[in-house]
Parts: structure tokens; C-alpha cells; sequence
């Protein structure tokens, strides 16, 4: 049997010196995170991450780049996730909206707030995305290639 991690978007939004951050119950816990979720069937990594934007804070999230691929395994649970890291804006905010189980809220923090949270955050991967992108990691969108293939092409 072929072993495949568990595919996952994030997102980094800054604004001044804070971040777009969630504030969730996830796996009994009370953690921080990007607003981020699980890939799905037949959806691009791009429409993902607007997706998960939108159901975790209400705000319209637009891609501009990549911040890197991410591999990690969590022990707690022993599930290995790729996660890829997107930058970008978000536009119009619909505070009305309902959010996703388990979700609090979608404060906007500083870096220096997330580490004093640290034994709050949901996994290394918080701070390691958000330290790269102030680094300067930046990829661009067309890294990124969605091929739709026909069941044509595979007879």
C-alpha cells in the first residue's frame, strides 16, 4: 500500500505588524493557527486556500505567491501533512458569516503575540511559515500547475 500524507493549505495575511491568525478548538485543545484546512477532491491548492479563508474567517482571501511546501508529522496523532503556505490579501470581510466548528475567532496577531502563545500554537509549522515569509520566502502563483486531464487521455 502506497503511503500519502495529508494535504493541506495555509495562509499568511499581514497587515501592519499583525498576521490573520485562528483561534480554535481542534483536536481538545485551544490553539492558534493560519487559517488552513485540508485539500479536497477536485479542488485546486489555490481555490482551497480561498476556501478555507472564507469558512475560518470570514474574510475573501487573494493568493499572491507561495511561501514553501511544508512537511511535518505530528506525533500526537501520527499523521504526516504537506502543507502549502500562500501569501497574499484579503478583500472584502463578511463578519456576519458563520465560521467553521470550532473556530473562535480570527484575531489579527503580531509575531511577538504568537510567541508568547508558542505552547498554543497548533503545530511548528505557525511560526516557521510566518518567519519565512518575513524572511522574504516568496514563490510565485505559477509554481503552482493544475492539469485537468480527460478520461480520453488515458485510454
Amino acid at each position: 500500500m502506497q503511503w500519502k500524507p495529508n494535504t493541506t493549505v495555509a495562509a499568511i495575511v499581514q497587515r501592519g505588524d499583525k498576521f490573520l491568525m485562528v483561534e480554535e478548538f481542534a483536536d481538545g485543545h485551544h490553539v492558534y493557527n493560519q487559517p488552513a484546512g485540508h485539500l479536497e477532491q477536485g479542488e485546486s491548492l489555490s481555490s482551497a486556500v480561498c476556501r478555507e479563508v472564507m469558512e475560518e474567517t470570514a474574510w475573501e482571501f487573494v493568493p499572491q505567491g507561495i511561501v514553501g511546501l511544508y512537511l511535518y508529522e505530528n506525533p500526537r496523532v501520527e499523521i504526516t501533512y504537506l502543507r502549502v503556505c500562500f501569501y497574499g490579501e484579503v478583500s472584502a470581510h463578511y463578519p456576519d458569516s458563520a465560521l467553521d466548528d470550532g473556530i473562535i475567532d480570527a484575531p489579527w496577531l503580531s509575531r511577538a503575540d504568537l510567541e508568547q502563545r508558542s505552547a498554543q500554537l497548533r503545530s511548528p509549522m505557525v511560526l516557521r511559515c510566518i518567519d519565512d515569509y518575513l524572511a522574504g520566502q516568496r514563490h510565485r502563483l505559477d509554481l503552482l500547475t493544475y492539469a485537468v486531464q480527460s478520461p480520453k487521455q488515458f485510454a
